[in-house]
Order: structure tokens, then C-alpha cells, then sequence
């Protein structure tokens, strides 16, 4: 299941719009069994209108989503990897995330006091993300510590020492972990580690309903930013989202459209993590369940089936694909299959953004 954490200053919006998300998961995927883990984690389903139209053709008893994991990280302020606020005991919880969305205010309100006195999102930024890189920091020097030991006669803990002496210098600058390039070796030895700051980010440019469309000049800032970070920024506003949480389905649709947008910031949010993380959607489909799985982009087939079972990726024979909308287009399976469209592909067949897929394998 996809993870992502959302941090940001007090007052800018953030647990407002973290409420207002699993909320309107909730009331827009009634067959989702809805939780809240914690009274900060939420696990929404994805929505995603293809679910329905395939759960149509196949007659399927039950829709199941993929889901994301939402974790609401409070008390961060200025201070919190010291244990300022309440911050330093969450950020372990986001160690383990696969994103983090940072919201940054973007919106004026008299009636909210600013925690610094006046709106400068850039300022927040740094604010935030030095205190991730201080925590990061605090990370690598402890593991520096007994690496530097075990490096005296260990070749892997002396490969460790080089990699964690790369990270330390940029971290010490207050840079993010993210900046300094490391192999796919480097990489798969810190992942233990959870560095916040090498965590990719998606920057929620919390906004007033009137800039919902159009953005403002504090979202232009932000957005200059992120394209120097190689980040996503997503303009939301956390006080439509709380306003859509009591609307049905034609009201939510209309409210948007007189506000300019198609689509609220739940499905803008997951749509620029998964476009972040490079993530893909496939489909499996019949009488008893239509479901949604959740893929990295580039795998291979017997690699979609892994995230099914692992019996799946160890049995694999082959899989039968047709293209989602070459299944909507000629109606039903069998109408594909006369027209020539379902697929038989092997082990070397890289899955594709929509693929409805049936599995052949080996018990």
C-alpha cells in the first residue's frame, strides 16, 4: 500500500486537510471498509472511475480499490528535531513513507494567526525541510558510530562508512539527502535508514476557494522552487475539501466546476504522487471482484503478479491482457478476444498504465 505522510507548520492547514481527505475517501467509496489506525493515519481507497465501468461489463459482485495510507504529522515546528512541539515523535512515523507532501499556505485569513507573523511559503519551506535534514542528520550520526567500529574489519560497513560520509557534509548544510547522487547499490543499503529528506515531495499549496483555479503569486513561488527540487506541486484548498465532505456526488461535482477545477484534492493529490513515484494502475476483472493493483512502472508481468500472491511471480506461465479501453470499447471479453485484442504475453512483457490482466501459473 502507498504511504504518504503530510507535514507542514501549524496553522496552515494541513490537519484540516488531512481530515477533509479521509473524509471524502469515506463518503465517496461507500464499499471501501474506511479506517482510521490512529487518530493522526487514515487509509483511503484511490479513486479511480475505470473500477466501476469494468465492475459493469463483468457483472463483478465486488469493487475493490488500491489504497494509500495518509499520515498526519503534528506539532512540527521550528525547533522539532531538537523536541520542539510534538513534532520530534512524529517524524518516526514517516520514516517509512514512500512521499511526503509538504503544505505550505498559500492563503490570507485574518482570522488565522500565522505561527511567523506573515504568509511566505518559502520561508515555511525551509523552515520544514531543515528541520528534516536536522533529524535526517541526527540519523546518520548515529549510525555513523557503529559503522565507524564494525568498518575496521568489515569490507560491507567500510562500503556503509563511504556512502554515510557522502550524506553527512550536504545534511550539515542543511541540504536534503536527496541532493547527493548516489548507485542503486548506495541506495538500496541507507534505505533502512528512512532519510526524510531523500523522500520524494510534493508541495500542497494550501489556497483560499477564490484561487482554487488560478493559483496566486505565493503558489507561483512555490512552484519555482519545486522545479528545482524536481518536485510536484499540487494546488488544493483544504477549505473546499471540508466543504465537499456533506455534498453528494452531483453537488460535489458541480461545486467544483463553478469553482473552475474537475477534480478535488484527494485524486489531484494520489494522481501526482503516483506520476512522482512512477507508479501504474492494472486491472484484474470478473463475476467475483473487479480490483485495482498497484504497480511500479517498467515491471514485467510475472512481476504484476508478485503483487497479487508471490505464488503468482514464482509460477508464472503466462497472462492474458487486453487494453482497458479496448475492453470498454468492444463490451465484454469474449467481443475482445473475437476482435483479436486479448493478448497472450510472457515473462518479458512490460505491463502497461490500465492493463486488465488474467494470470496463468503453476501452482
Amino acid at each position: 500500500m502507498l504511504r504518504a505522510g503530510i507535514v507542514g507548520l501549524p496553522n496552515v492547514g494541513k490537519s484540516t486537510l488531512f481530515n477533509a481527505l479521509v473524509a471524502n475517501a469515506k463518503a465517496q467509496a461507500a464499499n471501501f471498509p474506511f479506517c482510521t489506525i490512529e487518530p493522526n493515519v487514515g487509509v483511503v481507497a484511490v479513486p479511480d472511475e475505470r473500477l466501476d465501468i469494468l465492475a459493469k461489463i463483468s457483472e463483478s459482485a465486488e469493487v475493490v480499490p488500491t489504497r494509500v495510507e495518509f499520515v498526519d504529522i503534528a506539532g512540527l515546528v521550528q525547533g522539532a528535531s531538537q523536541g520542539e512541539g510534538l513534532g520530534n515523535q512524529f517524524l518516526a512515523n514517516i520514516r517509512e513513507v514512500d512521499a511526503i507532501v509538504h503544505v505550505v499556505r498559500c492563503f490570507e485569513d485574518d482570522d488565522i494567526i500565522h505561527v511567523s507573523g506573515a504568509i511566505d511559503p518559502l520561508r515555511d519551506i525551509e523552515v520544514i525541510n531543515l528541520e528534516l535534514a536536522l533529524s535526517d542528520l541526527a540519523q546518520i550520526d548515529r549510525r555513523l558510530e557503529r559503522v565507524r567500529k564494525q568498518a575496521r574489519n568489515n569490507p560491507e560497513a567500510q562500503v556503509e562508512l563511504a556512502i554515510l560520509e557522502k550524506l553527512q557534509p550536504a545534511l550539515d548544510q542543511g541540504k536534503p539527502a536527496r541532493a547527493v547522487e548516489l548507485d542503486e547499490e548506495a541506495e538500496l543499503m541507507i534505505k533502512p535508514l528512512g532519510l526524510l529528506t531523500r523522500k520524494p515531495i510534493i508541495y500542497g499549496a494550501n489556497v483560499s476557494e477564490d484561487d482554487l483555479a488560478s493559483g496566486n503569486d505565493w503558489v507561483e513561488q512555490v512552484r519555482q522552487l519545486a522545479s528545482t527540487e524536481a518536485a510536484q506541486v499540487v494546488v488544493v484548498s483544504a477549505q473546499v475539501e471540508a466543504e465537499l465532505v456533506d455534498l453528494s456526488a452531483e453537488e460535489r461535482k458541480d461545486f467544483l466546476e463553478s469553482l473552475g477545477v474537475d477534480e478535488g484534492g484527494l485524486k489531484s493529490l494520489i494522481r501526482a504522487t503516483y506520476e512522482l513515484l512512477g507508479l501504474r494502475t492494472y486491472f484484474t476483472t470478473g463475476p467475483k471482484e473487479t480490483r485495482a493493483w498497484t504497480i511500479q512502472s517498467g515491471m514485467l508481468a510475472p512481476q504484476a503478479a508478485g503483487v497479487i500472491h508471490t505464488d503468482f511471480e514464482r509460477g508464472f506461465i503466462r497472462a492474458e491482457t487486453v487494453a482497458y479501453q479496448d475492453l470498454v470499447t468492444t463490451g465484454s471479453m469474449g467481443a475482445a478476444k473475437e476482435k483479436g485484442l486479448v493478448r497472450s504475453e510472457g515473462k518479458e512483457y512490460t505491463v502497461k498504465e490500465g492493463d486488465v490482466m488474467l494470470f496463468r501459473f503453476n501452482v
